[in-house]
């Protein structure tokens, strides 16, 4: 019984589960059958009542003026709903225009801190000693003499002229003549050997025949950058005094670097190997002071025209474009430098074409070998050096040098010269670079305050210069001269810094201010009066759809049905041809009714089969009539 009992229960369990089940399916089906027929439906208006429904029943001022006023009222009303609608769409597409125009405002604030002191870059402007390269000039200009005869015309009495020259500066600074008077095939000549680049015995070109300023060109081989190190300024010999606040410093706290310009270059604080130098507090006795010997009497003559350093300050750990940022100090002056700074703070794409570390560049930064950050001129000389290895087939030596590409030289590139002058002369390719490259989000700038005086003076002039002659040298003698001497005094003037912040002008609060605002001015409308016009357009949109899925149904009706040429047969003949399977049509009628052959149709829905339409005879009727009362 206990087991009976369960098994009942349990079947009474599954069947009231069941039940609640079956009953749940029918809600869902009821519902969504509902649904179905409510889409199938539509709203339920036409347009007509649609639009007067919602003119009747919109916060929006001026639609209810429409229906509720008279006729002369109702189109004064209809003309004002009209313009002013079309006012505050006019306004709209103002207002986001501006916004999708990504201006901004710039923010100036100032901030108190102990700041690190900036690296300093420091140059010659000789990059090269006479003294070490003189043995190399000494025979200059006969060797420059012998070149203009073999470029001119070569005379054949005078062509073991060179014979009796000393060429050793030819190994060092070889002169080659590049002959393009043939553009497909340059010839490059070497205008003090006995053999050229191009296999030819001649080493001038063709007597007889004299070459214009466009058609040939004197070129210098390259020199191995190894014996340019060694020909310019040592450290030991340019900086002969250091002064960081009040610790002393000396070469040994300087990096090396070699610049093509100015040759062997010296950066203090860079921040490549150690922390950056904090500077204690503002003023000229707690910055850098330098005093460096530039040897103006070992200036190269006709090399450089201008004698002093030049410096650059800049950030720790970017590279130093000296050439294009620099500034000169001139010799025997003390040249004061006071330091403001400004931290550039950019907001980026979409405002500002920035880029935090140039990885969104489509430039690859050549400078990264150096282990600098990205700056916009590291990008503009990389973008150069890509398109001279595109266009060239090689790099210029002024550059950094890609992984697999080698520097041109006038054996392997002989036409390397004309490729780079005419990239350097091209506006497209710089306007092309300085599209390509973007300036760095977040950047600080040094702001520099110079002043100079006379250093040293004619009163200490000859004490201070024996001083320097003794650190340097360890001379009693005067080693130093007061035109080649410089005295360098780098300070920040204060602690404050200025900080120049882009920030959005116009953000989403101020599009939504402003759309609601002329919204509200011009209509007296909200939010919800625009939800209530979204309503309505769906509603349009509504009845368009099934009044044109009813159109295309109509339409495939009609194109579905069976073209009939004649009248279709009578009710008589149908009923007929049902119920008597011996009746036969009229074949003459047939072929009258229907000239292409067409069998009659046969009815779709037959007639009812009512005992009331067969003919019986009466007796029969009767007795069913008896059969019934009884």
């Amino acid at each position: 019984m206990p087991t009976a009992a369960r098994n009942l229960r349990f079947a009474h369990h599954r069947a009231i589960s069941g039940w609640y089940t079956a009953g749940a399916t029918m809600h869902v089906k009821k519902y969504l059958l509902k649904g179905l027929h409510r889409l199938q439906k539509g709203p339920g208006y036409s347009y007509k009542e649609l639009l007067v429904w919602y003119c009747n029943n919109t916060n929006t001022h001026g639609p209810k003026r429409i229906i509720c006023e008279g006729p002369k009222k109702k189109a004064l009303w209809l003309l004002l709903t009209l313009l002013f609608a079309c006012l505050v769409c006019w306004q709209w597409g103002v207002f986001i225009r501006t916004y999708l125009g990504w201006e901004v405002s710039v923010a100036l604030s100032l901030g108190f801190k102990t700041m690190d002191f900036p690296a300093v870059t420091l140059c010659n402007a000789s990059p090269f000693q006479y003294s070490k390269v003189k043995h190399l000039l000494k025979d200059l200009d006969e060797l420059m003499e012998a070149v203009l005869e073999r470029i001119v015309a070569p005379e054949p009495g005078r062509a073991n002229a060179s014979s009796t020259l000393n060429l050793t500066i030819w190994n060092h600074t070889p002169l080659v003549l590049i002959d393009e008077r043939d553009l497909r095939h340059p010839v490059v000549l070497d205008l003090l050997g006995s053999n050229n680049t191009n296999g030819s015995a001649s080493g001038s070109p063709a007597p007889g025949r004299t070459c214009s300023a466009q058609e040939c060109k004197v070129a210098m081989r390259l020199v191995p950058r190894q014996e340019l190190v060694a020909m310019g300024y040592s450290a030991q010999r340019m900086i002969l005094a250091c002064l960081f606040g009040t610790e002393p410093c000396s070469h040994r706290n300087f990096t090396a670097i070699f610049y093509p310009y100015y040759g062997n270059c010296y950066i203090f604080n860079w921040g490549m190997t150690e922390k950056a130098l904090p500077s204690a507090n503002p003023g000229s006795e707690f910055g850098l002071k330098l005093v460096l010997d530039i040897g103006q009497e070992d200036y190269v003559p006709f090399l450089a025209s201008t004698a002093g350093a030049r410096l650059l300050l800049h950030e720790q750990r970017t590279y130093p474009f000296i050439r294009e940022e620099g500034i000169y100090a001139m010799t025997g002056t003390e040249t004061s430098i006071g330091v403001l700074v400004d931290k550039l703070q950019r907001m980026g794409e979409p405002y500002s074409p920035c880029t935090v570390n140039g990885s969104d560049v489509a430039v690859q930064n050549l400078y990264s070998d150096y282990n600098t950050t990205y700056s916009i001129q590291a990008c503009l000389h990389s973008c150069f050096q890509d398109h001279m290895i595109h266009n060239c087939s090689c790099g210029h030596y002024l550059y950094p040098l890609p992984r697999g590409e080698r520097y041109c030289n006038n054996q392997d590139f002989p036409d390397w010269a004309h490729c780079y002058l005419d990239l350097r002369m091209s506006v497209a390719l710089r306007e092309t670079c300085i599209s390509m490259c973007k300036e760095s989000c977040n950047d600080t700038q040094y702001k520099m305050t110079i002043s100079m005086a006379d250093w040293p003076s004619e009163a200490s002039e000859d004490w201070i210069l024996h001083v320097l002659s003794q650190e340097r040298d360890q001379s009693p003698n005067i080693t130093v001269s007061r035109n080649g001497i410089v005295k360098l005094n780098i300070y920040f003037q204060e602690f404050n810094y200025r900080t120049i912040e882009e920030s959005a002008a116009n953000n989403i609060v101020w599009l939504l201010s402003n759309l609601g605002g002329q919204f509200g001015f011009w209509m007296g409308g909200s939010v919800l009066c625009l939800i209530e016009f979204g309503e309505i357009i769906i509603d349009f949109l509504w009845i368009t759809i099934i009044r044109l899925v009813a159109f295309l149904r109509s339409l495939r009706r009609r194109r579905a049905r069976a073209p009939c040429d004649s009248p279709p047969p009578t009710v008589a003949e149908l009923v007929e041809a049902h119920t008597n399977f011996g009746f036969q049509p009229d074949p003459a009628s047939q072929a009258e009714g229907y000239p292409n052959g067409q069998p009659l149709p046969i009815p779709g829905t037959p007639p009812p089969n009512y005992d009331s339409l067969r003919l019986q005879p009466l007796d029969t009727i009767e007795s069913d009539s008896e059969g019934d009362a009884i």
